[in-house]
């Protein structure tokens, strides 16, 4: 088939997901699929997702639905791989992805004349054969052009608890074979159950990767899920939009029942079409999962950061911010971060996210954030802190600036460490460079902008009877906050 007969495939890459089986490193405030890794040659999970699509026949522009505390990172990080952003939706809240793909679709038919595909993607997964996976969807296109949801899944290589498993009608192994159909969508399963779907050729992981016409996916929708149609229809209708990004309205989204595409649709059509994804495969979803899919030593170890060990074997060791020494121990898993660190056995990494919903109940601001927070501008990272003062660092992107703002309860010294700034303090502007400081009395309007040719840095000392985020009063912002 050639290139001019393929429809427009448009990518939906599905951003909402916390990684907190990935804690520490991954939390709600900057999750897994905005971070980087060896194994994504330092490019993020997001960008990873879009860049292995571009060999795709009739690749269209992506929608990209993610919530909007993100917003201004999947901006950014979109940017930095050179792909268009005007297709970016903000749900007000997580609905899952029953709802995520019905906006998408009616996106997708309002933004393509002619009816396209929608390539559903989760945004946080590893595909170790891109060619392959490229040549895997562009086969699935001549069964979702015939009305067909194709569904990629995955040959078990272990008796993972942590995927969704589905059941073939047909033996997975007979090569005569070229598209399989569908008995049953089986939820993550415990380890007995998980241990016996894998010894059963009929059972694939489910990929989470789905491929079908735009149409197809409402109407669906719309026999098997009405709920989730409608309040998507509705929330389409009445939208705002705010610089690049397409914000839903809270008041109709909020009727979508909180339920995945499987859910609602897969276990009960009789369109599922499933290809396998041989493609070495994995949702890289806990500390074991990224183990198995990384680079290892004579030894079985992954190593990142100043680590030094010493007879140890099969374990993972990361370290962002201070050194790590192992000596005598095997199949662990160790991640500093500069305000936590996980120790665990490794095979316990399913079990990360209970230990973050602990943290969260004993009311731990590690469990969802962390020290270093990213922001429009760039980021900032608190480094003492105690109840009447704090210390952070400032780090200024060139060209960019913060808010002009004002704090009705506290005070703060700027010291510029590296850089060119330009202050703003009630209408009086003022050039620092290195090693110049000055200072915000209380309830001064200010702004902080970066001028110079490179990032700036700076350190902030705040004093005041409370230091909370939500003390900022905002009167002009770059990024319409």
């Amino acid at each position: 088939m050639e290139n001019i007969n393929y429809p427009r495939i448009i990518p939906v890459i599905l951003c909402g997901g916390t990684g907190k089986r990935l804690w520490p490193f991954s939390r709600e405030s900057y999750p897994k699929q905005f971070l980087g890794y060896e194994t994504n040659n330092k490019k993020t999970f997001l960008q990873e997702t879009y860049k292995r699509l571009i060999d795709l026949n009739n690749l269209g522009e992506p929608i990209i639905i993610c919530n909007s505390d993100h917003r201004f990172i999947v901006s950014e990080q979109m940017a930095d791989i050179n792909v268009n952003k005007k297709h970016i939706l903000l749900e007000p809240f997580s609905r899952n992805t029953a709802p995520a793909i019905g906006l998408a679709a009616l996106k997708a038919l309002e933004a393509e004349p002619d009816i396209p595909l929608l390539l559903v993607l989760p945004s946080d997964h590893f595909i170790g054969k891109v060619k392959e996976f490229v040549n895997t969807i562009n086969n699935g296109v001549k069964y979702a052009n015939d009305g067909r949801i194709v569904i990629f899944g995955v040959n078990p290589t272990s008796a993972e608890t942590g995927y969704g498993y589905i059941e073939l009608s047909e033996d997975f192994e007979d090569l005569s074979i070229e598209s399989f159909t569908v008995r049953q969508f089986i939820e993550k399963p415990n380890k007995e159950v998980a241990n016996k779907l894998v010894l059963d050729k009929r059972y694939l992981w489910n990929s989470g990767i789905f491929l079908m016409r735009a149409d197809v996916a409402l109407s669906e929708l719309r026999e098997f899920a009405p709920e989730v149609y409608y309040a998507s229809l509705d929330s389409m209708s009445e939208t705002i939009y705010d610089l690049e990004f397409q914000r839903i309205i809270s008041e109709y989204f909020e009727r979508c029942p909180d339920i995945s595409f499987d859910k609602a649709v897969m276990e009960k059509t009789s369109l599922a079409t499933v290809l396998n994804l041989d493609v070495d495969w994995s949702d890289a979803g806990n500390w074991d999962s990224l183990w198995d899919i990384s680079n290892k030593d004579i030894n079985g170890n992954v190593i990142e950061g100043d680590t030094v060990v010493e007879k140890v074997k099969n374990s993972y060791f990361k370290s962002t911010n201070r050194l790590i020494v192992g000596l005598d121990v095997s199949d662990l898993v160790v991640v500093e971060t500069f305000d936590a660190i996980l120790v665990a056995s490794k095979g316990s990494g399913q079990r990360v996210k209970n230990i973050v919903q602990t943290l969260k109940n004993k009311n731990f601001k590690e469990a969802s954030n962390h020290k270093k927070q990213f922001r429009p501008w760039g980021s900032y990272e608190s480094i003492i802190e105690g109840t009447s003062y704090q210390v952070k660092r400032l780090n200024v992107k060139k060209g960019a600036s913060l808010s002009l703002q004002k704090h009705n309860h506290r005070t703060e010294h700027w010291v510029v460490v590296s850089g060119l700034a330009m202050v703003e303090i009630e209408n009086e502007k003022k050039i620092l460079q290195k090693d110049q400081s000055t200072y915000i009395p209380l309830g001064s309007k200010h702004r902080l902008s970066n001028v110079g040719d490179k990032e700036l840095i700076i350190i902030e000392v705040q004093s005041g009877s409370y230091l909370g985020e939500d003390d900022i009063i905002r009167f002009e912002d770059d990024y319409g906050r």
